[in-house]
C-alpha cells in the first residue's frame, strides 16, 4: 500500500487503542506491574499493545510489528527489516498511573531506518496527530476539524523561547543547560510524543529530553515534526538513528521548531 493509503485505517488503529486505554483509566481498575527496566507496565499497556499489534499485522501482514511491549527481537533479525511498524501502545505510563491524562499511542511506520508515516493519538483530548513524509503534518480535533501543523517562527533571535519539558523532569537539568542571558518559559507535560507535537503545532519552541526513552518514542513524531518544518536532533544536533544498534534506547534529544535560531548558543550540548 502507498503511504496515503495506509494513514487512515492506521488511525483509526490509534483511536481505537486510546478508546481501550480511555475506558480502562475511567474505571480505574488497571493492575500495575515493574519490567525489568524499572519502569511500570499496566493492562493497559498491555490491551493496547495487543489490538495495535493484531490491527497492523491484520492490515500489513508483509510488515513486522516492533512494540515497546515485546521489543526483544535481536538486531540480527531486525536489521533484515526494510520496512517495519514500530508502536508504543502507551506512551506516558505514569501519567496513566497518577491519572494527568498527558499520555497518548503512538505508531510509526519505519523504512530504511528513518520514519516515513508518524501517528500520535491522545486518548483525553480526542486530538490526532499525523503525517506521512511528503504529505505535511495535520491535526484532528475530536470534532472532526483538521488544521495543517507548522512550528513557531522567530524574526528575533534573542526572542524569548518556550521549552516543553517532562512533568517528572529535574527542572534544573534542564535550566542548567540553558543560555542564561535569555528568558523561557517552562512548559511541563507527560507523555513524551504529546511534548513533541506541541513543537510541531508551533505551541512551544522546543522539547529538551534528558532522560531515557525508546526509539518508539520519536519515531513517529520525528515524521510530524519534520514535516512541519522542525527536527528531532540528539545532544551533538546529529539525527537520530533506528533500528541500526541492539539497544533500542534513545540518546537524549532535542525537538527544534525554528531551526534557524542559534541552537548551538541556546542550549549546552554534549561531546
Amino acid at each position: 500500500m502507498e503511504l496515503s493509503q495506509l494513514l487512515l485505517p492506521v488511525i483509526e488503529i490509534a483511536r481505537a487503542s486510546g478508546q481501550v486505554i480511555l475506558d480502562i483509566y475511567q474505571r480505574g481498575d488497571f493492575e500495575k506491574k515493574i519490567k525489568n527496566d524499572d519502569t511500570p507496565v499496566t493492562s493497559a499497556d498491555m490491551a493496547a499493545h495487543k489490538l495495535v499489534t493484531e490491527r497492523l499485522s491484520a492490515l500489513t501482514p508483509d510488515i513486522p510489528v516492533l512494540s515497546e511491549e515485546d521489543c526483544s527481537i535481536p538486531l540480527k533479525d531486525r536489521e533484515r527489516w526494510e520496512r517495519y511498524w514500530l508502536v508504543d501502545p502507551l506512551d506516558g505510563t505514569q501519567e496513566f498511573i497518577a491519572g494527568s491524562g498527558d499520555f497518548a499511542t503512538i505508531i510509526a511506520l519505519v523504512e530504511n531506518n528513518q520514519p516515513v508515516m508518524g501517528v500520535v493519538y491522545g486518548p483525553v483530548s480526542g486530538v490526532s496527530y499525523y503525517a506521512a513524509k511528503g504529505h505535511g503534518a495535520w491535526k484532528i480535533m475530536p470534532d472532526g476539524e483538521k488544521h495543517r501543523l507548522s512550528i513557531l517562527k522567530h524574526e528575533d533571535e534573542l526572542a524569548s523561547l518556550s521549552i516543553a519539558i517532562s512533568r517528572r523532569q529535574d527542572i534544573k537539568a534542564i535550566t542548567d543547560r540553558l543560555e542564561p542571558s535569555r528568558n523561557y518559559d517552562l512548559v511541563p507535560l507527560g507523555s513524551a510524543a504529546l511534548k513533541s507535537c506541541l513543537v510541531a503545532e508551533g505551541a512551544v519552541d522546543c522539547y529538551l529530553r534528558l532522560g531515557p526513552t525508546g526509539e518508539w518514542d520519536t519515531a513517529a513524531t520525528q515524521c510530524i515534526v519534520e514535516e512541519a518544518g522542525g527536527r528531532i536532533l540528539d545532544m551533538t544536533l546529529s539525527p537520530l538513528s533506528y533500528n541500526e544498534r541492539d539497544s533500542l534506547e534513545n540518546p537524549n534529544f532535542i525537538v527544534l521548531g525554528d531551526t534557524g535560531l542559534p541552537w548551538r548558543d541556546i542550549v549546552r550540548l554534549e561531546g
